[in-house]
């Protein structure tokens, strides 16, 4: 079983969905940024994703827009990022690390090269967000190859007749996004996200993840009360941005309100199906 699988499989055997958490690789600035992502997991998050800076990151909100341009300009590439994913492998065996971000960076990179130094560095799965299953070949026979799950995006306006083409290639999990629009500007609909989920358990195995739309605990208990994981990034993305002084330097204390967001959210969806109603 994949770390991915075997995370999964113990959130079941717990009776509880996961807390998926990202952050930018990079953001505000490389040390920084590496001491956030070491924090994570004590945290309470059960898997991790891990933002590739990207200059057009044409599904994201302000936030994680701004999150990127910060890493950018600190210097952050590709090839850092994995690096700063093999530190994290070395001090934690088990979390489920996940890439998230967009093709032209894994392109420039190439296809084959990236999915074999990606598992290298202890990644287990990719989100490509701007990459359709029409058109993810090129990187979906690498990735089964060398051992990376492609995690596939489902959204609102996924209809029956998209919906196997999503599921055909997809691993690891199922990643539902909850609204229609980018990221970080609008809630989710608890209402809409139950019945959406049920409905893709029709066509799919896979554990099924919601993201886009959850900002605080309270949205993420209502999220993981019919997904079995709920990802927020935009409000902790956002929290980065809270704690930079006027030069977008860290202020002290940004690392413990980030990792202080992580630990209330995790203790959300922990507790959110000994609290169904």
């Amino acid at each position: 079983m994949s770390r991915i699988e075997k995370r999964f499989a113990a959130l079941k055997e717990e009776g509880r969905a996961g807390l998926i958490a990202y952050l930018t690789a990079g953001d505000p600035d490389p040390d920084t940024s590496a001491a956030l992502f070491e924090g994570v997991a004590a945290a309470g998050a059960d898997l991790i994703e891990i933002g590739m800076p990207f200059s057009d990151p044409m599904a994201d909100g302000p936030a994680i827009q701004a999150g990127g341009l910060r890493a950018l300009k600190s210097g952050m590439t590709l090839r850092k990022t994995l690096a700063l994913a093999r530190c994290l492998r070395q001090n934690d065996a088990n979390t489920p690390l996940i890439l998230m971000g967009y093709y032209n960076p894994i392109y420039r990179y190439g296809a084959d090269l990236f999915a074999r130094d990606a598992v290298e560095a202890g990644i287990d799965g990719a989100i490509v967000v701007d990459l359709p299953p029409e058109e993810d070949a090129e990187l979906l026979g690498p990735a089964r190859a060398a051992g990376l799950d492609l995690v596939r995006l489902a959204t609102p306006t996924s209809d029956d007749r998209r919906l196997p083409a999503i599921m055909r290639g997809a691993g690891g999990f199922l990643y539902y996004v909850a609204i229609a629009g980018i990221t970080g500007t609008r809630s989710a609909d608890a209402g809409a996200v139950h019945a959406a989920v049920a409905r893709l358990r029709r066509y799919t195995d896979l554990p099924v993840a919601v993201g886009f739309g959850i900002k605080n605990p309270e949205q993420a208990a209502a999220v993981a009360r019919a997904a079995d994981a709920a990802a927020v990034g935009s409000a902790l993305v956002d929290r980065v941005a809270q704690h930079l002084d006027g030069d977008g330097h860290a202020r002290p204390g940004l690392v413990d309100a980030v990792l202080g967001d992580i630990n209330a959210l995790a203790r959300g969806v922990r507790g959110a199906r000994e609290n169904r109603a």
